[in-house]
């Protein structure tokens, strides 16, 4: 563990950021970091900037063979919004670090609030994979309160969220929105995806086709529920799993 890692918003050209932040950041289940990560790249996105880390370990994502940094700060201007893609996991010793470098940036710029995706585990009945908020009071009257958008009951949150809210209440980041959502891990849980993607998309007035993230979500349980079949197969033959020969490096399968 690095005792004091450091983080830096790092924006590019002359682009204005939009009023509005909008942030998916890796949790467990992906919902949030899906749901952003779908978004700009069906929408006229520009990407602005990213936040590089310092004496902190870090991935590089890629995509067709073309890495990309691991967060990434976009302008969508046909709705005057940012959205910030985070695919770094970053653990709770780093988050009040990893904020700094999002609310320092905020500061200086005219971000007038924050909204956060974010899908969490917990217990939940079929009726429940709805969205609920966790909201600021200035936030609420400026997005919420005119919704059918229900508060969560009660919980906490740590690590970036927790941290980024807990500035809002004490005036040092704008107003902030949660919008959450039950999530399974380890995901993506994009059925979770889906429904914080239609929030955000009738909070903020955008229109996106999700109908590619709907088929991917089909075929990822049906994937599931396939390997799940094999599985039992497998425990129920006569052949014990552990004499079966398997490839060395499965990462990627």
């Amino acid at each position: 563990m690095v005792p004091d890692p450091t983080f830096e918003m790092k924006v590019s050209g002359d682009q204005r950021p939009g009023s509005s932040l909008v942030v998916g950041l890796s949790h467990f289940g992906m919902a949030g970091l899906s749901a952003v990560d779908y978004l700009v790249r069906h929408t006229d996105a520009e990407q602005i900037g990213h936040i590089s880390p310092d004496e902190f370990p870090a991935i590089a994502p890629f995509q067709n063979g073309e890495p990309r940094h691991h967060t990434r700060l976009y302008h969508l201007s046909d709705v005057n919004i940012s959205v910030l893609v985070g695919e770094l996991f970053v653990p709770v010793w780093a988050a009040h670090s990893f904020a700094d470098a999002i609310v320092d940036w905020v500061d200086s710029v005219p971000i007038e609030e924050i909204a956060i995706l974010h899908g969490v585990p917990y217990p939940h009945g079929p009726d429940e994979h709805g969205v609920f908020h966790v909201s600021t009071p200035t936030y609420h009257t400026r997005r919420i309160a005119e919704t059918d958008i229900q508060p969560l009951g009660g919980g906490l949150f740590d690590g970036v969220v927790g941290e980024i809210v807990t500035r809002s209440l004490d005036d040092r980041a704008p107003p902030t929105g949660v919008y959450v959502t039950p999530a399974h891990p380890p995901g993506p849980d994009l059925d979770a995806a889906l429904v914080l993607l239609d929030a955000i998309q009738d909070i903020y007035d955008i229109s996106v086709d999700a109908e590619e993230l709907k088929q991917r979500s089909e075929e990822l349980k049906q994937y599931y529920t396939e390997l799940s079949e094999r599985m039992q197969s497998i425990s129920d033959g006569e052949q014990p799993l552990g004499s079966r020969d398997y490839p060395d490096d499965r990462m990627y399968m």
